[in-house]
């Protein structure tokens, strides 16, 4: 009789990539430092991969695995390596994975006519808060679109597998695609959040502070990057 108690199967989940000029522990450290005092929810316990492409000699992949160990979080493993630092990595515990080259299309607009079913369960999978949610609140929609008739304060954090929607300001965090579609978009109507990530891939506050900083925006993936756009 097979024994049907152990199933190993693949699967991808969404993993924030490293990339630092300098891999020194120390250099590692503080760049880990400042990114940490500006989300430490959102980085708590996170897992996270090392680009070490621009490496030109063996990090000491121990010590790095010491600051991580220290910070929190959770050094998975190495991408972009060479076959030595491919070696390096893994007699330092750590996997080494292959750094995708493919770029992810942008999703072409369909028919309407030939995705109607699929556009009316996204209307009906939506969960509505009519408040503004306060510093330290979490709303999450589980399987379905987030609207927020308010403002999200900072502080505030609000996720969903689907899209989200703000009616005011986004000051806090704003996390879409929660389960891994990078299919999905956050949309406010005035753009100071703290973090807005989609599908696992996420800017912080100093990295959206150009154009459509404190104006309304649309912000998605397109070639695995996030951008923003005009919301009408």
């Amino acid at each position: 009789m097979s024994d049907h108690s152990f199933e190993l199967k693949g699967s991808l989940f969404p993993l924030s990539v490293l990339y630092c000029q300098d891999l020194s522990a120390a250099a590692v450290k503080t760049q880990l430092q400042q990114k940490l005092a500006q989300a430490p929810a959102f980085f708590y316990r996170a897992p996270v991969v090392i680009n070490v492409e621009s490496a030109t000699q063996a990090p000491d992949f121990e010590a790095i695995a010491e600051v991580f160990k220290e910070l929190e979080l959770v050094l998975v493993g190495v991408c972009g390596a060479s076959s030595e630092l491919k070696k390096a990595a893994q007699a330092a515990g750590l996997a080494a994975l292959q750094l995708s080259k493919s770029k992810t299309p942008a999703k072409e607009v369909k028919e309407p006519e030939t995705k109607a079913e699929a556009v009316v369960a996204a209307v009906m999978e939506t969960k509505v808060v009519e408040q503004n949610i306060r510093s330290g609140q979490q709303i999450y929609a589980k399987g379905a679109d987030l609207v927020i008739r308010g403002t999200v304060g900072a502080g505030a954090e609000v996720i969903a597998d689907g899209n989200i929607h703000i009616y005011g300001t986004l000051r806090g965090k704003a996390i879409a695609g929660a389960a891994g579609d990078n299919q999905k978009r956050v949309f406010c109507h005035k753009l100071e959040a703290e973090l807005i990530s989609i599908a696992g891939s996420y800017w912080l506050s100093d990295s959206l502070q150009g154009e459509y900083w404190g104006k309304s925006a649309c912000i998605g993936l397109q070639d695995d990057k996030l951008v923003l756009a005009d919301l009408l």
